[in-house]
């Protein structure tokens, strides 16, 4: 699978068949966000990698009751170990930065077969207490990760081109 196929067929997915990831796959998408660039090379991206049943029912609750995310075998839980650094133009790099590696893991995973689904509605204090995340740590996403019950795949319904790219001035 090219790198445009992993982004034409990867989807959101909150139905998972009741099937472990394999150690290897885990790794080969944790090698993916690993890869990934930083502003200034700062890495500050850590993963909490949960498989334990219960822990990932806590964690769906501290999702707002989205129950899929417990259901999911892997719940990737995004974090920062940052200096909360501002590039010049005024972004912080951490949150950027860590959408970037989960987005490697992201399409790493689809053409690995597995779903995964981008959950940024959680109460991160319940998150931290759940897993033990030091205060000073933000948690910036949850990746539910798994096998995908429907792996069919639908047009994205995205704009065009035209009327999201500027050439030269806006």
């Amino acid at each position: 699978m090219s790198v445009m196929d992993a982004i034409k067929t990867r989807k959101s997915v909150r139905s998972f068949l009741d099937q472990p990831v394999e150690d290897e796959k885990l790794r080969t998408i944790l090698e993916a966000g690993r890869l990934a660039p930083s502003a200034s090379n700062r890495q500050e991206w850590r993963y909490v990698i949960v498989r334990d049943r219960e822990t990932r029912k806590k964690l769906a609750e501290a999702a707002n009751w989205q129950t899929f995310v417990g259901e999911a075998p892997i719940v990737i839980v995004a974090c920062a170990e940052t200096d909360n650094h501002v590039m010049d133009c005024g972004q912080l790099c951490y949150p950027i930065d860590v959408a970037i590696s989960l987005d490697h893991m992201a399409l790493v995973a689809a053409e690995l077969g597995l779903g995964t689904c981008w959950i940024g509605a959680f109460n991160e204090e319940k998150v931290k207490a759940i897993l033990d995340i030091p205060e000073e740590v933000r948690v910036i996403e949850l990746m539910p990760l798994g096998y995908p019950v429907d792996s069919t795949t639908k047009i994205k319904n995205r704009l065009p081109l035209n009327m999201i790219v500027k050439y030269e001035r806006w």
